[in-house]
């Protein structure tokens, strides 16, 4: 039985306001309890506007996609950042809409005992972007300048060499035709700090915490130096950097997504109608029952 159009309409608007509702989770996930509490005014106009140019920037990035897609483009984007900056939130916006077949993401772990006797760059370059993909690098290989050099996980030599190569490397990668777009997330010492206490009294969050995390906390002049040094030498004009003030997350999110968009000349690209055909039966079929032993439990 085929459903009436008011019900096709009603589920369609039910997937919709689910697809909202989960960009509502990711909210409360980031700490936001007081979305359940009730809001002022302020805060109701404030969240409104938050998830109107949200939806609109995501929009723009599935068109962004289908660009790239039609015309074989291929980008790797960088962030970067102290711990707790909200490269990861970003992160998870872009990609939340889009074919994670076209736009995916690199997270690497520390390099193992075969890694690290390689090419600095080797363990990289089987994550660039075939023709028609976006990479999003969650840390980069500019681990180099800053927790490396900072912890002391490599000495002056390979420090000094990876400065040479650096600039060169990312020259290459753009001769040959990836986009090179490199973000650096800023924010202030006390907003990592909060968020570092957010993140022991929260349970669902305490996996983020590292004890390399937190011994960046005694380090911080440290790694400002080292961040200083590291856009003084490797803003080249084929990969500039970019600084995405992080102090509000929802802004920084929304200040990056667009700033990605303005980076690509992509146009809308026309697709053809898409028709759902019609489903075909037989009479000779007749559905099985499925054993209740196999089904789910209904506990909600």
């Amino acid at each position: 039985m085929n459903p009436t159009n008011d019900e096709l309409i009603r589920r369609i608007r039910s997937d919709m306001l689910d697809s909202f509702d989960e960009e509502l989770e990711m909210e409360l996930d980031d700490g936001h309890s007081g979305c359940l509490d009730a809001p002022t005014q302020a805060d109701h106009d404030a969240r409104k506007m938050y998830f109107r140019e949200l939806f609109r920037l995501q929009g723009e990035l599935v068109k962004l996609q289908d660009w790239v897609m039609h015309t074989g483009h291929k980008v790797v984007v960088l962030f970067e950042g102290r711990d707790a900056a909200g490269k990861g939130g970003a992160i998870k916006r872009i990609t939340q809409r889009l074919n994670p077949r076209v736009c995916r993401v690199a997270a690497l772990p520390a390099p193992n005992d075969r890694e690290r006797t390689q090419w600095y760059f080797q363990r990289y370059v089987s994550h660039l972007p075939a023709a028609g993909e976006i990479v999003l690098f969650d840390r980069s290989w500019y681990n180099r300048a800053g927790v490396e050099r900072v912890m002391g996980f490599c000495n002056d030599e390979q420090y000094e060499e990876f400065f040479r190569t650096v600039p060169e490397f990312e020259k290459m990668l753009v001769r040959s035709g990836i986009q090179v777009i490199k973000y650096w997330f800023s924010i202030s010492d006390d907003e990592q700090y909060s968020r570092f206490l957010g993140r022991i009294h929260d349970p669902l969050k305490q996996w983020k915490l590292s004890p390399m995390d937190l011994e960046s906390r005694s380090r911080w002049e440290d790694y400002t130096r080292a961040k200083e040094v590291m856009l003084e030498r490797t803003h080249i004009p084929e990969a500039p950097w970019w600084i995405v003030q992080a102090v509000d997350k929802k802004k920084a999110r929304l200040n990056c997504i667009h700033h990605l968009l303005q980076q690509m000349p992509y146009v809308e690209i026309e697709h053809p109608s898409v028709v759902v055909p019609e489903r075909v039966r037989h009479e000779d079929y007749e559905r099985q029952p499925v054993p209740q032993s196999m089904i789910v439990p209904e506990v909600y």
